[in-house]
């Protein structure tokens, strides 16, 4: 079995003791985004697993779109990026 050099770390503890991978990235393909996956990002950004620039060039997001979903979690949790949720959520 192989291992692919990578830039970074392959692992990283998250505030609730939970560890993630790059395993548990939602696949470079992805063209559907629910809010697990969307989560799944920012997680991995904030902990350091990947870098914001990673992120946005590996799922082709824009700055401002990767930004709201930061924004979203920061703000009113994980919940706030399901789409039903969005005028919930929204700033006015």
């Amino acid at each position: 079995m192989y291992l692919r050099k990578l830039e970074g770390p392959r692992s990283v503890t998250l505030p609730d003791g939970t560890i993630m991978t790059r395993a548990d990235l939602p696949s470079h393909k992805t063209r559907r985004w629910v809010a697990s996956r969307k989560a799944a990002v920012v997680r991995a950004v904030s902990a350091g697993l990947i870098t914001r620039g990673e992120a946005l060039e590996d799922y082709a997001l824009s700055e401002e779109e990767f930004s709201e979903w930061q924004t979203a979690v920061e703000e009113h949790g994980e919940a706030a990026l399901k789409a039903t949720a969005l005028q919930r959520y929204r700033q006015l």
